[in-house]
Formats: structure tokens, sequence, C-alpha cells
């Protein structure tokens, strides 16, 4: 079993309130069991795909949290991965939670270019189980690919539903861009921006 497959069930802990993982799992509202459980396939199978085509890292206690991120690919990498997520998208979510997913980033893909530097490395999950929150545990997850980014010169993104999580973010460099009001959570979201940190 993979580290990152450890990390799935602390994610979906953390994450649950998050306006984007409430509207894909929309059609198990009725059982928070069953919810979470289709947000940690969600997670493992986001894991694997930053595992794939960007980093992918976890705690020395996987149980605790992870973080993914998604570098540029290729053209011909991109349809692949693309392709096995929309597959997986629909058999994994619901109906409703599948139209969702699809409405909400096209909506965000729509508006990040105008903000985010070409080239950027994008942030896609961040997440650590509560009970360990407030320990610098996300700093210590996002500290190794923030400075191969820097050592490579390269910008980074992210894109956040949830308020709190924006002050962490600005300590580590990020820096507010844009920020929009998704119309399937009527949820204000924040893209943030990180240019590279000069030796």
């Amino acid at each position: 079993m993979p580290l990152a497959s450890l990390s799935t069930p602390a994610l979906a802990d953390a994450l649950i309130v998050d306006p984007f993982y409430l509207a894909i799992s929309a059609d198990f509202a009725h059982d928070m069991a069953q919810r979470k459980a289709v947000l940690a396939s969600y997670f493992a199978y986001s894991m694997g795909e930053a595992e794939r085509t960007g980093r992918c890292l976890t705690l020395d206690d996987p149980a605790l949290g992870a973080a993914a991120w998604l570098l540029p690919r290729d053209d011909a990498a991109d349809a692949t991965e693309s392709a096995a997520k929309r597959a997986f998208l629909a058999d994994a979510l619901g109906p409703l939670g599948h139209g969702n997913y699809h409405r909400i980033v096209d909506f965000m893909s729509a508006r990040a270019p105008a903000v985010v530097p070409a080239g950027a490395w994008y942030l896609s999950i961040l997440g650590i189980a509560p009970a360990a929150q407030r320990r610098g545990l996300g700093a210590r997850l996002l500290a190794p690919t923030l400075a191969e980014a820097d050592a490579a010169g390269v910008p980074c993104f992210l894109e956040t539903f949830t308020p709190p999580s924006v002050p962490f973010y600005e300590r580590l460099g990020f820096r507010r861009e844009a920020a929009h009001r998704e119309p399937v959570t009527d949820t204000e979201y924040l893209v943030m921006c990180r240019p590279p940190a000069k030796g």
C-alpha cells in the first residue's frame, strides 16, 4: 500500500468542511461515513496523480496528512491523465457531485490564467488531520516543494475556499491575486500566487 494512501482518511476529515469537497460529495450528504469514504477515494486518486505528474508528500506518520502538487505536463501526458481522471470521477462520484465537479473546475480554470504565471506549480491539496493541526505540520509538508520551486526559479499557486487558511499561506509567501464567487457553491474563493524566493 503506498504511504500516501494512509493519508486519505486525514484528508477527508480535514477537508470535509471545504465547499468544493462538500459539493462533489453532495450525493452522500445523508450519510457522513459514506461521504468521507467517497472523499477518501477521491484523495487517494489525487495522491496517485501527484505521484505521477507532480509531487506527493506525507509526514513521517502519513496518517496525519499529505500534500499534493501538480506540475506542468506535456500535451500527451495531460491527455492521458485527463481521460483517466474523467473515468475515475464518473465512477466514484454520484451524478450530482460529478456534475458539480465539472462546473466548479470549468469556472475556476477559465479564471486562473489571468493571474497565474505560466509554468507555475499548483498546490492541489493540503490537509492535516484536525487533531494534529496548529503544530507546524502543514508548513513542514510544503517546505520541500517550495524549496525545490525556489531553486528552479518557478512560481507556485493555489486556490482556496477556506478564508482561515489564508494567513497560513501568506506566511509561506503566497499572495492574494484574485477573488471570485463560484456559482455552484455560492462561495468566494481566492487564487494565491507565490513568486520564487531569491537565494
